[in-house]
């Protein structure tokens, strides 16, 4: 990376191409629920359930996790319609803290919640791949080198997310159109399996079971929670449920690929995530419906290991199997696949559009604020995430990462809610096209929430919330060797 200031990347018009607004409404929105619905609404819920042991307070978690990304994409909207340029997120925190905020956040996007992100969901579609095609599975290994081993999962993940850059560097329609197509596909999928899993009455297996205790929170042994030690868990059994929410703001991101954003983004962003904390509400109802929440370890049938020890974590193919039998198995692994993809390209499409924004401002790579002529995408910035993340799935040490960097961006979801009263407050007569509701409650009760979040992780996991802000930490001195090499006025 070197520095340089935004005039040093803006290149003669017959060498760099323009963003094209190409994305309408629901264009937008199927960003938002593509990129939200991957394959975390069909296992966290057994983490949840192990962390609460409560049926009751498995909804509450997935409710208030709901109500908090609501209200984050809320106020993200009053941001977005102010600003609606590449860059989204890193651009709200860039104007309201300053350059080393903005900064910090991309770091952190690209080395880690992206790129990280990205080689996850990828490793995950391969998971559910090896499902029809046995071959493709982590046990599967290619070349083994002690520590680090070649695993066949692994070269499906890398060949994903390499055939997905390709397409996003072919220009904004390819990917729009795959984005479209598979979001309608999962939504599609999804809708089926809980219209399925409604009137499936005579497979209620948890309904009994899951009544009786409804309210009551346990551990693992069964030992009751309450007090001081109940509001804890249940912020850290939210983790899960925040993380399967996750990326509603890569729309942001793509700010000024969107037609008429000042109105379109907050309506996408509203509606993109009520759709997505529907479906995840229904899903969850299903499950408890269908499985009971506490079950044995080494229980023989999906009914006796319940949801907490459900195989693999894979409630939702526990689920599948109740409704549809044998073949529940691989509908559900069909369901995850075509979830998973779509998941992908929208993450791929996004990340991009930070990266050419750092650019612009000198903290990034040159070539990733040049527009290809042709495409009018930042295809320099495609490839680089897409090389940065296949790195990762190689690797095998995403999934660290993204534990440890949980904290990290819901830090940062924070620090942007917080941008809208800070922007209030120190310029108010900025036009905004959009207003958050119940001003400034609203942005208050998630700041609350959310450092209630991040104080349960800090108290329960704390080598985790330390490793996130380590993370935060290390772009510093690169910030510092960026701006040394910014040319003074």
């Amino acid at each position: 990376m070197t520095g340089t200031d935004s005039s040093a990347t803006e290149l003669p018009a017959e060498t760099s191409g323009h963003f094209q607004r190409a994305l309408g409404l629901w264009d937008a929105v199927s960003v938002v629920v593509g990129s939200m619905i991957g394959s975390g609404i069909f296992i966290v819920s057994c983490e949840t359930a192990k962390n609460v042991g409560s049926p009751g307070l498995l909804l509450v978690c997935w409710v208030l996790a709901g109500l908090m990304t609501i209200s984050a994409a809320l106020c993200y909207s009053e941001l977005a319609a102010m600003f609606p340029q590449a860059g989204g997120q890193y651009v709200f925190l860039r104007r309201a803290y300053g350059p080393l905020a903005g900064f910090l956040y991309g770091w952190t996007l690209f080395t880690v919640i992206q790129c990280g992100t990205i080689a996850a969901v990828g490793v995950g579609f391969a998971k559910f791949f090896g499902v029809f095609i046995p071959v493709v599975s982590e046990k599967h290994v290619l070349l083994d080198l002690g520590n680090w081993k070649l695993t066949s999962a692994q070269i499906v993940s890398a060949g994903l997310i390499a055939l997905l850059t390709a397409v996003n560097c072919r220009g904004i329609e390819a990917a729009k159109t795959i984005q479209t197509t598979f979001t309608a596909a999962k939504v599609f999928a999804l809708a089926a399996i809980i219209v399925a899993g409604f009137l499936a009455f005579d497979r209620f297996h948890g309904l009994a079971p899951n009544l009786a205790n409804f309210w009551q929170a346990t551990d693992l042994k069964g030992a009751p929670i309450d007090g001081l030690q109940l509001i804890m868990v249940i912020g850290l059994a939210m983790v899960g449920p925040l993380f399967a929410c996750d990326a509603w703001n890569n729309i942001t991101f793509a700010g000024e690929e969107v037609r008429d954003a000042e109105k379109v983004l907050p309506r996408s962003l509203a509606v993109g995530t009520g759709i997505v904390i529907l479906i995840y509400l229904l899903a969850n109802i299903v499950y408890l419906l269908l499985l009971p929440l506490h079950g044995t370890e080494n229980g023989a049938t999906v009914v006796e290991r319940g949801i907490q020890f459900a195989k693999e974590n894979r409630v939702g193919t526990a689920a599948a199997e109740i409704i549809f039998g044998a073949p529940g198995g691989l509908i559900m692994a069909g369901a995850i696949m075509i979830s998973t993809f779509g998941c992908l390209n929208g993450l791929i499409l996004a990340g991009s559009r930070v990266y050419y924004a750092m650019a612009k401002d000198g903290f990034f790579f040159k070539r990733a604020a040049i527009l290809d002529p042709k495409t009018n995408v930042p295809v320099f910035g495609l490839v680089s995430q897409g090389v940065w993340s296949v790195l990762l799935a190689m690797s095998g040490t995403y999934s660290d990462l993204l534990e440890y960097v949980v904290f990290a961006a819901l830090l940062f979801y924070v620090l942007t809610v917080g941008a809208v009263i800070l922007l209030r407050v120190k310029q108010p007569d900025l036009p905004r096209p959009y207003k958050v509701p119940a001003y400034p409650l609203l942005p208050i009760l998630y700041l609350v929430a959310a450092v209630a979040v991040m104080g349960g992780q800090i108290c329960l996991h704390p080598g985790f919330a330390g490793f996130g802000l380590l993370i935060i930490l290390s772009g510093l001195p690169v910030y510092a060797y960026c701006k040394k090499a910014l040319p003074t006025a």
